[in-house]
């Protein structure tokens, strides 16, 4: 299977929205619907059913969204959790948090860590893009994250991980699972990226 680097990636979901007109909402509708339907999967093997989701304020905690709307409409429990504030949301996260609110759904907004009560979690906390050091909250969240005992599923990427190069930005999620979008990235295969991306699936979100 073609790996890519961050570079790479960013081309082609231009190109997908500007080249062949596909909205970039669709291309997160399809990435977070995948993400749903791998992690009702995971669900089979936790005794407790219950998914704890953070979200980013980007296009990764956009899917995060997405993902949650769909495991709610399967009648799955859910804690949906936004580092942020929703008022600063933009573009299709900000209307994909909506849709979710509009559902009853409720998006906590957490700076803090909190305490994780659910048999599988799903990290949608940063994505391919990120550059620098994580930071609190977000360094903090993360850091409890890989203390829980529940199974982590990662979002495009491991939250914290340089997706060219492999290095741990600070902190980084430990995954046991990593669903990224069309095609593997680089960084999965180098540095420490194998021992935090842990099983990777990629998924076709159209592109």
């Amino acid at each position: 299977m073609k790996v890519v680097s961050v570079k790479e990636m960013q081309e082609l979901d231009r190109r997908a929205i500007e080249v062949k007109g596909i909205p970039s909402i669709t291309l997160m509708e399809n990435a977070g619907r995948a993400v749903s339907e791998i992690a009702l999967d995971r669900l089979k093997a936790v005794k407790d059913k219950k998914i704890s989701i953070f979200c980013g304020p980007g296009n990764n905690g956009g899917d995060g969204f997405v993902a949650a709307r769909h495991l709610f409409n399967k009648g799955i429990s859910l804690s949906v959790y936004l580092i942020g504030k929703k008022a600063n949301l933009k573009n299709d996260p900000e209307i994909n948090a909506r849709r979710l609110g509009d559902m009853g759904v409720e998006i906590r907004e957490i700076s803090r860590p909190v305490n994780i009560d659910s048999g599988l979690v799903i990290d949608a906390i940063f994505g391919i893009g990120l550059k620098g050091e994580v930071k609190d909250p977000a360094r903090g969240i993360i850091s409890t994250l890989n203390k829980s005992s529940a199974p982590i599923i990662s979002v495009d990427v491991p939250s914290g991980l340089d997706a060219d190069t492999g290095e741990v930005l600070g902190v980084c999620v430990k995954a046991d699972t990593t669903i990224t979008m069309q095609f593997p990235k680089q960084g999965f295969y180098k540095g420490q990226g194998p021992e935090r991306a842990g099983k990777i699936l990629a998924v076709d979100i159209g592109i």
